[in-house]
């Protein structure tokens, strides 16, 4: 007889309680392998792939898509020890893996078949009943997990939706298409009061998921983070020039971010005492060796901070080939949360969007944020004459527990110095 093994929704790690189910990988009575993912579940710092430590039939599921669930709540049965087990798990009948969030051993090929009627699989009575799922009219060609967000957040019926992809494919712009679309008004009803049909009822959007993470971080910062800034314009017109030189070379392409990063580094060397965090219950201040650099980064799903480790020991092309690495899983909807986690000092480009100024709120348990401007011709005084010249506002927000406004002026002088003069830089490497 196979024993039926109830496999719970596992610690996700870095404090995360729930989770919302996106995508079922397996259905009821499906054969699945040792470690394959079953369900695919998004938190509020990433999608997340979780897979079952144990093989064997799928004889229930806990929760439709869209469902939220917290941490230890059951999310799918299996009958272990069916002799329709693929051939290639080894005999045990868990990973031993410990799941928290990140995935386990994918290096076995997971193999998946449902069972068909009549064929020689174990009894699983003493399973307990899966709940009826949801009448479907029929499949929904959706294959991204951002689409179906999208369509569940404003409401959009996927099975009304004809896709425009390839073999019927439901695409972003389709669900974008459906929203543009007028709707038609609904019949009032006869002797409704007009003062009924004109009161207006604001739309609520649930403050949950990456938007919910997002405003509690925030709120704590304001909380408990007495932070101050300072700014100052700087011309990186000389910058900008031997951007154009390092490119114009050959070889991978170094960003203006990865310039930035590199004299951030350079700066928080010279001034350490803002690459630290502030222990509350010890009442210290905890310096740290290495600077993990968190750089924003715009997605579908909202603003997120990837951070890159060790930044201190990349150079300008590394870094420019790490920033785009982490950018394109952070579109993807693929970072993991250790990606979104452990950041030090954060560099915040704000000028992609148009924007010269900012006073940014501190990345919470962090001490400062260098925020960057878009970078613009202006007038500007350049060996005593007027000329016009590439200019960009820095600004510094930092938490005034850790140093006082001459060390926050000092590197923020010193950054401003090397976008202006890269040679400075050179002194100081």
């Amino acid at each position: 007889m196979p024993q039926v093994m109830e496999f719970k929704l596992p610690d996700l790690g870095e404090g995360l309680t729930e989770a919302e189910i996106v995508r079922w990988l397996v259905a009821v009575g499906d054969v699945v392998a040792i470690d394959q993912p079953v369900v695919e579940v998004e938190t509020a710092k990433a999608m997340v792939e979780v897979p079952c430590p144990y093989g064997g039939v799928v004889t229930a599921r806990f929760g439709e898509e869209g469902t939220e669930l917290p941490v230890g709540a059951p999310l799918i049965t299996v009958a272990v020890g069916a002799e329709t087990a693929p051939e290639a798990e080894p005999e045990d009948s868990g990973s031993g893996n410990v799941l928290v969030g990140y995935g386990t051993d994918h290096s076995r090929t997971a193999r998946r078949r449902r069972v068909r009627p009549g064929s020689a699989a174990p009894a699983v009575a003493a399973a307990p009943a899966p709940a009826p799922a949801a009448a479907v009219t029929g499949p929904v060609a959706v294959i991204s997990p951002l689409v179906r967000k999208l369509a569940r957040d404003n409401g959009v019926d996927l099975r009304g939706l004809r896709g425009s992809g390839p073999e019927g494919l439901i695409l972003r712009a389709d669900v974008e298409a459906a929203l543009r679309a007028p709707e038609a008004p609904a019949p009032a009803p006869v002797g409704a009061p007009v003062a009924a049909a004109a009161a207006a009822v604001g739309e609520r959007v649930p403050l949950k998921g990456l938007r919910g993470a997002v405003a509690e971080k925030l709120s704590r910062s304001r909380r408990e983070i007495p932070d101050a800034t300072c700014w100052v314009d700087a011309d990186a017109t000389e910058l900008m020039a031997a951007r154009a030189a390092m490119n114009a070379v050959g070889g991978p392409k170094i960003s203006v971010l990865a310039l930035l990063a590199r004299i951030c580094t350079a700066a928080l060397a010279k001034y350490p005492e803002l690459n630290s965090t502030v222990d509350l219950a010890a009442n210290e201040i905890v310096r740290l060796p290495s600077v993990h650099l968190g750089f924003a980064a715009q997605t579908e799903r909202g603003l997120v901070v990837p951070v890159v480790r060790d930044a201190q020991a990349r150079g300008a092309e590394s870094l420019s080939a790490e920033f785009a690495r982490l950018t394109e899983v952070a579109r993807s909807g693929k970072l993991a949360p250790a990606d979104l986690t452990g950041g030090t000092f954060t560099l915040n480009n704000y000028g992609v969007f148009g924007v010269d100024g900012s006073t940014p709120i501190i990345n919470h348990p962090e001490a400062a944020m260098l925020g960057v401007g878009r970078i613009m011709a202006k007038p500007w005084v350049h060996r005593g004459e007027l000329a016009v010249r590439q200019v960009v506002q820095l600004s510094l927000t930092f938490d005034h527990r850790v140093c006082d406004g001459g060390t926050a002026g000092g590197f923020l002088r010193y950054v401003a110095d090397c976008v202006e003069s890269p040679a400075v830089l050179l002194r100081s490497l």
